[in-house]
């Protein structure tokens, strides 16, 4: 090997102690990390963060694949046809890990079988939110209008089956009365007709629906994680105002094909953990309201197990069909 090489191979070994000789030129190549969405979005953005971080430790580059579609089954589906050599990673999310396996009839991948666990990045919970000149100005008003006027309030999404979407279905069966689900192709497209009224409200991703709250465009009237958010810290959970159900955190993690050998599945949770130390990266993450992940990957199979159950049921409850 040339001693470049050596030097980025005995720096990769050195993170996990005992890392097997025979992997030692791991990596020695570029690694590709399939993004199952756009590029412009959280999952795009926050692969490109954690990859660039990565790849510093690791010695060599991470490129970015966008493999969007089908509800994020497009690129988990790639991710899970790779070779189990570290090459091939990519962004494991909610919906195509634990959430689409109820919702389609048919998926080309086993999202507990045929994927490896490696990492959790982040989890960060939704605020329900409505325009700024909305006659709802608390979650009680938005409640009792729901319940006077039965089928006629509208939430939006930013697509069926999404978290957007999850997160008002359990708001709809909580409070008891049917309402109007809108699906748009995007969560910005959906907040786009919230801010000009043809819906009524929406859950929207912390970091998204941030900027428009701070302007005074959007009035948050909740948000669904278990405690306050210490970046609104006036803003009661949904748990708190009587809907212990509609509690969402929506997260993401790396993963990678399934046959991976142990020794690097530890040598990647290892390098991830350390690039999630990162000074810069981890503000990136806390400034949007979310909370750093990291842990081993037993963890992160743990989290992504224990939300199937619960969000097929949610999809079989609902009746929620794709598009």
């Amino acid at each position: 090997m040339k001693r470049r090489t050596l030097l980025q191979a005995v720096g990769s070994a050195a993170l996990v102690p005992g890392f097997a000789l025979a992997q030692d030129k791991y990596p020695s190549k570029a690694i590709t990390w399939i993004c199952p969405y756009a590029a412009g979005g959280n999952a795009d953005i926050r692969s490109r963060q954690v990859a660039k971080v990565m790849s510093s430790l690791l010695g060599q580059p991470i490129i970015i694949d966008n493999k969007a579609g089908a509800g994020g089954n497009i690129g988990t589906e790639a991710i899970a046809r790779g070779k189990p050599d570290g090459y091939t990673l990519g962004m494991g999310n909610l919906a195509p890990l634990s959430v689409n396996h109820a919702l389609f009839k048919k998926l080309n991948f086993d999202p507990f079988n045929d994927l490896t666990p490696i990492m959790l990045i982040e989890k960060g919970p939704l605020i329900l939110m409505v325009r700024n000149d909305s006659p709802y100005k608390t979650l009680k008003d938005l409640v009792a209008a729901a319940k006077a006027n039965p089928g006629k309030i509208i939430y939006a999404s930013g697509g069926i089956g999404g978290s957007h979407h999850l997160s008002g279905s359990l708001f709809e069966h909580a409070v008891g009365v049917d309402m109007i689900h809108a699906p748009y192709k995007s969560g910005s497209a959906a907040a786009t007709d919230l801010m000009g009224g043809q819906v009524d409200f929406m859950f929207e991703q912390m970091y998204a629906a941030m900027p428009s709250i701070k302007a005074g465009k959007m009035r948050a009237l909740g948000i669904t994680s278990k405690t306050r958010s210490p970046l609104l810290p006036d803003l009661a959970t949904m748990v708190e105002q009587g809907f212990p159900t509609v509690e969402v955190l929506n997260w993401q993690g790396l993963v990678g094909p399934k046959n991976m050998p142990a020794d690097l599945v530890k040598l990647l949770n290892t390098v991830g953990n350390k690039a999630l130390q990162d000074a810069d990266l981890r503000q990136k993450i806390i400034s949007q309201g979310n909370d750093v992940g990291g842990g081993t990957p037993e963890a992160f199979a743990a989290l992504i197990k224990a939300e199937a159950p619960r969000w097929g049921k949610v999809v079989r409850d609902a009746k929620i069909e794709p598009e």
